[in-house]
Order: structure tokens, then sequence, then C-alpha cells
């Protein structure tokens, strides 16, 4: 059994790194508080840093994620020192990198205890990120091997499409993290949805923290729709409705709760249906 935290996470207005840094020690602590094992920020949770950047250059899409660059290195040594000091597992808010073939990319960085463990690219971007934003498709999945178990991360979009997924837990994955940044209600719903249908089909728990709350002058992420939540399959073995632990409304905080990764095993064994490992006998079917 381990207690996991999910940071539903606002878009502040911050005037300097310090207070960046203070703001994101205080939400470590207060998970560390109630010994979380795991944190997990929402997608673009980084973006909270437009607000150090000149006013000019903050309501430019494209010119913003150049300026955001400066900031990449000490958003990296200030996670892995935060999970160091406090001994967690934390999935930070993504981050729009600037790779070395000069694409940016929507990127999920994993810290553990020992520091840095690595990242996951957003694979499938939304229509807004492709077309306005120009942010690129990462090219690889990758799975986590921890001492809570095996973890992987759909980033938003990229939950509701099933093989995804699929191929994380015929991998080994035990959780999928699901940080999402959604702007309507109806955004926020395809990726519960996706989220819910993920643990539907492959019998293990699905972590999906939100980014909430409006960003007036910060037009990447200017509204924020969504609830954090806890998903497993749903069996009267441990939850009838699938939704394990929800946060009741769209105010900031932490959604803490015990999940045991090992049931993911036990379901899939000997759950009321066995959906994972009746999986391939979809593709025997033929026709229409």
């Amino acid at each position: 059994m381990i207690t996991v935290a999910l940071a539903q996470y606002p878009i502040s207005t911050l005037r300097s790194w310090d207070a960046f840094s203070d703001n994101l020690r205080a939400w470590v602590k207060e998970a560390s508080d109630q010994n979380a094992s795991l944190l997990m920020f929402p997608e673009y949770a980084s973006m909270e840093l437009v607000g150090l950047l000149p006013t000019d250059i903050q309501v430019k899409l494209n010119d913003q994620l150049t300026y955001l660059q400066k900031f990449y290195t000490d958003y990296l040594a200030l996670f892995e020192q935060l999970a160091q000091q406090y001994s967690l597992y934390i999935l930070a808010g993504s981050f729009p990198v600037l790779t070395d073939n000069q694409e940016f990319r929507n990127r999920a960085l994993f810290f553990g205890p020992s520091g840095y463990i690595g990242f996951q690219d957003k694979l499938i971007m939304t229509r807004f990120e492709r077309e306005q934003w120009r942010i690129s498709s990462g090219d690889q999945l990758s799975l986590f091997k921890t001492d809570i178990g095996d973890i992987g991360i759909t980033i938003c979009y990229d939950s509701e499409f099933p093989m995804l997924a699929r191929r994380q837990a015929e991998a080994g994955a035990d959780v999928l993290l699901v940080p999402s940044c959604t702007d309507t209600q109806a955004g926020y719903q395809r990726v519960r949805t996706g989220a819910r249908a993920r643990a539907l089909e492959n019998q293990c728990f699905v972590l999906h923290a939100a980014l909430v709350g409006d960003a007036a002058n910060n037009p990447a992420v200017f509204r924020n729709k969504g609830k954090s939540g806890v998903y497993c399959p749903p069996d009267s073995k441990i939850s009838e409705s699938g939704i394990w632990a929800q946060k009741a409304d769209e105010s900031p905080g932490l959604l803490t709760t015990d999940i045991d990764p090992a049931i993911t095993q036990t379901l899939r064994q000997r759950g009321q249906v066995t959906t994972y490992t009746d999986w391939p006998k979809q593709w025997q079917v033929t026709g229409p």
C-alpha cells in the first residue's frame, strides 16, 4: 500500500523565481506531511513561469516558449532537490522543452528519492498545440521501474488513445499517470473518460491530476477546467464505480489517497472479468 498525492494545481501570479520555488516547496512539503510516496503535478503546470517573463512576451504564444528555456535547468534542479529532500517520487508539471533538433516538446519529468529518473514526451498533440502553439510530438513510450511499482505516463490527450496505455501495461505498468490541462468541461470529460477506460481495459490504477483556474495574461493556459481523480477497474472486489477517489470541486489542493499497485495483478488473474487477459481475443474477430 502506498499513499499518492495529486496536485489540483492553479496557475498563480508569481513575480520571482524564489516565489515560484517557495510555492512548489509548500506543495511538496504538504504531500510529504501526508506521508505520500508519490506526488504528481498536472500538464503544463510549468507555464506558471510565464509570469516571470517581460509583459510583452507573456502574451505571445511562440515567443514565450523560447524565453521559458532559460528556466529549464533550474526547473530540473529544483524538482530533483525536492524529491531527494522529501524522499518522494515526483512527476513535475510538464515543460515545453526545446530539443536539440529545434523542436518544442511537451515533456513530463519524473524524479525519485535518488534524483532525476527520466521523462515522457506527449506523443499525440491537440489541434491547439499542433496548429497554434507549434508543439511537436514525441516519438517514444517509457516505463519507469520504481520501488513503488512500475509506472507509465500518458499525458492528457494521449490518454484518449488506448494502444499507448496498452503498450505500457503490457510492459509491466501497475499504475498510469495522466497529467492534464484542459480549458473546457468537454476537454476535461474526454480525458477523464479516457483515464477511466484505460483503468478498465488494463485493470490498473490511473491517476489523473488536473490544472485548474484562470490565468488571464497567459494565452496558452488562460482557462483551466477539471478535477483530479484516482480511477480503478469497476469491480466489486475494490470499487463498484471504478472511482477510487475524486476531488469534490475545482478548488486548488491535494487529492491524497492510498492505493495498492499489487491489486493490478490480483484483478488481472481473479477479477469479476479479465479484460487485460482477454484483450487479444478482439483481434480474432473477423468482419464486417
